[in-house]
């Protein structure tokens, strides 16, 4: 079993910053691509950004050169990180991972690759 669990939300000031971690758990074996998305009322879900094992990042444009986006392999951890946030900020934040997990099935290992979600931190950026 895998678990994202985010952490970090709340409420921020405009022009202020907040930082959310994401932290994988479980019987992981490696993962790929670690993202955060965001939902805002009465919207759909979208893209914040995205970061690949090897560190590589990609960015909605309205957050590029704002937040930044990065990863701690040897923790299994995700983080965003917010600054001059607006308003328009505002949201359920969810992270995701590609993880390849492992277990045993009646004495034989086996592998899976899915796409887990966390349950999401709310950002609400007001003053």
């Amino acid at each position: 079993q895998v678990q994202l669990v985010e952490s970090g939300g709340g409420l921020g000031q405009p022009g202020g910053s907040l930082r959310l971690s994401c932290a994988a758990s479980g019987s992981i074996l490696s993962i790929g691509d670690m993202g955060w998305y965001r939902q805002a009322p009465g919207r759909q879900r979208e893209l914040v950004a995205s970061v690949t094992s090897a560190g590589t990042t990609r960015y909605a444009d309205a957050v590029k050169g704002l937040f930044t986006n990065y990863r701690d392999n040897a923790k299994n951890t995700v983080i965003l990180q917010m600054n001059s946030l607006k308003p328009e900020d505002t949201g359920l934040y969810y992270c995701n991972a590609d993880v390849t997990d492992y277990r045993d099935v009646d004495g034989e290992f086996h592998t899976n690759t899915s796409l887990y979600w966390g349950h999401g931190t709310q950002v609400t950026v007001s003053s």
